[in-house]
């Protein structure tokens, strides 16, 4: 039987999805001026999706795109098209059920003309892929990674096609879904938050005027994000098991049973769509260099969504990562070398825990169920909408012009 030939490549991008596809147009410069050679390995054939007709849906899910996303976006050449479907956020609005105060931060505060965008998840892929198509990239599309061991000089990997790759540096963006990160050794701390998010997108009977609300109850915090029309992304967060009355209900009593927890201030919500249910912890993998091997996205860290930070991290991670190449190759260092990843993690420490540290101590603030507590919550949000400078601050790191 005669051994299937390798294919040598510079980088294997695992998974194509967001993290992966930002990747590969991250590289874009570098596959351009150094020729480096870049493969994708996604179980979905993606490329088929970027050429059929957009049709944007009701139940589309959503994430919100930080300042600093955007920028990022605009630099790999994407933000132009990827903004034709991005609704942007003019203001962010904070508040405590029960308790007097809130905090606003406001577009204009910052002289920007949008604290942020959301934009469909769908969306933000085919405009991804579309730039991808236009780079000289291997695709292995549909294909999963089998396979996956350390060899001399980065990593070999058998793919479910038969062929065989073997990757100076292989990047784990699969969001752990394959196993990939268990079979070679990487194990993750998670810290289960014992609450589940329910997803759906409802409408509301007011404009929203690009207002982004987050209401901390008893019961969870309730995120509504901006949509085109007077439609809204919803995350409502539930101690686990609580979930499934709700996701039981009929559409108007659960409506009912929303704009009781939420309130009025966003108008009376008068349609929801398809519900979307996600156990939430905090994971985070405890190694995301090797050398040959980087981890980026939900493969290194699984954020609560409370923050709305957790693709934004993993798109800074990214742009990093990249950068960390360029500096390496031109001191005339190999792209799985240690040095490289090294560089590579150095950048993203800092931002990683800070980001981690933000999101987790949120949610075990507002989870504390105390009086004494709550209005100390309460003088915090009036103090912090008080307070201009320590405000801008708080807003510039949310929208990722700061670390």
């Amino acid at each position: 039987m005669r051994e299937t030939a390798e294919t040598h490549v510079d980088i294997a991008i695992v998974g194509g999805g967001l993290v992966g596809a930002s990747l590969g147009c991250a590289l874009a410069s570098l596959i351009e001026r150094l020729g480096l050679t870049v493969a994708i390995i996604e179980p979905a054939p993606l490329q088929q999706r970027a050429k059929t007709p957009w049709q944007p849906s009701f139940d589309a899910r959503a994430s919100a795109i930080a300042q600093g996303s955007a920028i990022h976006f605009a630099r790999m050449g994407v933000w132009s098209d990827m903004r034709d479907q991005a609704t942007p956020i003019r203001q962010i609005h904070v508040s405590e059920q029960g308790r007097f105060g809130a905090t606003r931060l406001r577009h204009d505060d910052l002289d920007v003309d949008a604290l942020g965008y959301v934009i469909p998840n769908a969306w933000m892929g085919r405009v991804l892929h579309r730039r991808l198509q236009t780079l000289p990239l291997g695709w292995h599309c549909p294909a999963a990674v089998e396979e996956i061991a350390p060899v001399a000089e980065g990593y070999r990997l058998q793919l479910s096609t038969g062929e065989h790759l073997r990757a100076g540096l292989t990047v784990l963006a699969d969001g752990g879904r394959s196993g990939l990160k268990e079979r070679l050794g990487i194990d993750s701390h998670e810290k289960p938050y014992d609450q589940v998010a329910v997803i759906a997108s409802v409408e509301t009977s007011e404009p929203h005027h690009g207002t982004a609300w987050e209401r901390f109850t008893p019961e969870g915090p309730i995120a509504l994000l901006p949509l085109q029309g007077q439609a809204m992304e919803l995350v409502w967060t539930h101690e686990a098991g609580r979930e499934t009355h709700r996701l039981s209900l009929s559409d108007g009593d659960l409506l009912i049973e929303l704009q009781r927890a939420f309130g009025d201030r966003a108008g009376r919500f008068r349609r929801i769509g398809k519900r979307h249910a996600y156990p939430l912890s905090l994971v985070t993998a405890r190694e995301t260099i090797r050398p040959g091997l980087a981890v980026l996205g939900n493969a290194a860290h699984s954020l609560h969504p409370v923050a709305g930070q957790g693709f934004n991290l993993a798109l800074r991670g990214v742009m990093d990562l990249v950068a960390a190449l360029d500096a390496g190759l031109s001191q005339g260092e190999d792209v799985g070398s240690l040095a490289v990843l090294n560089d590579f993690d150095a950048r993203r420490s800092a931002d990683r825990h800070n980001v981690i540290r933000f999101s987790d101590g949120l949610i075990r603030l507002f989870g504390i169920d105390s009086p004494l507590l709550s209005h100390a919550r309460a003088a915090g949000l009036v103090g912090l909408n008080l307070a201009g400078p320590m405000r801008r601050t708080l807003a510039r790191r949310a929208m990722g012009l700061e670390r």
